[in-house]
């Protein structure tokens, strides 16, 4: 096999854990230079293949890119970028082999979720459609938790440890206000179609911590008087009470709680702010002071609490997608099979991305309780093992020690190229 230069690029929303991939791509590419050249980063994801801004990782150092283990959101710039099929736009795969040729690359690892996996499908047909031999390996990530096949998503464990943790720590906060202020504290996070996130609040309560916990999922239509009589059950019972929203959260007609009646570039309806309605709907009804905070992107920023299972998985996905493509492999995704819940044990296995991209997963009905705001037993012994262990960065001065790379430009080769 004569050597060949790798493309890696970040897509999507990115997460406390993603530069520990990155990481586990250019380490291992490292480790087969007899296979592997250079590895060139995509600055801002596929933009900077079409651009032609590509960032050489040769020239950072081995410290700079170890400390992408530690280092959260994504080191070479993301995007949110979708490309038509190769029928709609030719014009742009004719343009990602000009970049190839131009600086002989064979490898395509794209680091992402759902529509990343979608992007990563149509240049892997690059080979078959125009002739170009390219291997393509997406390597999963995504805070939704929302790709089928792999047992989670590499950046959702950190995320579920930072929401699980929050709602505890707010939870004793307003206990401590109720008794004559706040009764009520909404905190809404991510999850436009998917409820996990959400489900990862029910952890504040266990056996040792009898804390009131409101879930509204994505997946469970929003009935407001059953919420209702709930909260003002568990006021009257606890004192206060903590809702954890998700920002998919419905109407029964469909309609987010949320929807501001735009839409993103994706045709993703545009939301605005769940917890406020919730809050409101509440204070309306039942007259309880209130508290409202959107996690927004401090969840997935949080490194300084990402999750030890979370950061090790992510690292081996890095590890395995550059593995597979050695093996000559193309089109597939690295995914983590888990083979015990306790002691949790995982393995790597993979799928097809003809069978990945544009598939969401969702929770699964016998994850959420009868009532349709809470947790099941199921749900709580897949979610632990998840968030279990802690990967603390460096701290310097008091905080934490995280790296910014060079990001080194490779000269151009070829005429500028116009997005459209």
């Amino acid at each position: 096999m004569s050597v060949k230069n790798a493309f890696y690029a970040q897509s999507g929303g990115v997460t406390a854990v993603i530069n520990a991939s990155a990481c586990g791509v250019i380490q291992t590419a490292k480790k087969h230079s007899d296979k592997i050249g250079t590895v060139y980063a995509g600055q801002n994801g596929i933009i900077g293949a079409l651009t032609e801004n590509l960032i050489d990782t040769s020239k950072e150092s081995d410290e700079d890119i170890a400390a992408l283990m530690h280092t959260p959101s994504g080191a070479f710039g993301s995007c949110r970028y979708k490309m038509k099929s190769l029928e709609d736009n030719k014009l742009e795969y004719d343009r990602l082999i000009e970049v190839f040729k131009a600086h002989n690359i064979g490898y395509f690892f794209y680091n992402g979720g759902g529509d990343s996996a979608d992007t990563c499908l149509k240049v892997s047909q690059l080979s078959e459609k125009m002739g170009y031999p390219i291997q393509a390996i997406h390597v999963p990530k995504t805070v939704d938790n929302d790709l089928p096949i792999t047992d989670n998503c590499p950046g959702f464990g950190s995320v579920a440890k930072y929401i699980a943790v929050s709602t505890r720590e707010a939870s004793f906060d307003v206990a401590s206000m109720a008794a004559t202020s706040t009764k009520i504290f909404v905190l809404e996070v991510m999850g436009r179609h998917a409820g996990w996130i959400a489900a990862a609040g029910a952890l504040a309560a266990d056996e040792d911590n009898d804390i009131p916990v409101v879930i509204l999922f994505p997946e469970i239509k929003f009935d407001q008087e059953k919420f209702l009589a709930l909260v003002d059950s568990k006021v009257k019972s606890h004192g206060y009470c903590t809702i954890v929203v998700s920002e998919g959260t419905a109407w029964p007609d469909g309609r987010f709680l949320a929807e501001q009646g735009t839409r993103d570039d994706f045709g993703h309806a545009q939301l605005g702010g769940a917890a406020p309605v919730v809050a409101n709907i509440i204070k309306d009804a039942l007259g309880y002071k209130f508290h409202w905070a959107v996690a927004d992107y401090l969840q997935r920023a949080a490194r300084h609490l990402a999750s030890k299972s979370d950061v090790e998985q992510a690292y081996a996905l890095g590890e395995a997608a550059v593995e597979m493509a050695v093996e000559g492999k193309n089109s597939v995704m690295p995914a983590v099979i888990r083979t015990s819940n306790d002691p949790y044990k995982w393995e790597i296995g993979s799928g097809d991305l003809a069978d990945i991209a544009n598939v969401e997963k969702m929770m699964p009905l016998d994850y959420i309780s009868e009532d349709g705001f809470g947790i099941t037993d199921a749900c709580r012994e897949y979610l632990l093992p998840l968030i279990e262990g802690e990967a603390y960065p460096p701290y310097k001065n008091g905080m934490p020690d995280y790296v910014t790379l060079k990001k080194e430009l490779v000269e151009k080769k070829l005429p500028e190229f116009t997005m459209k």
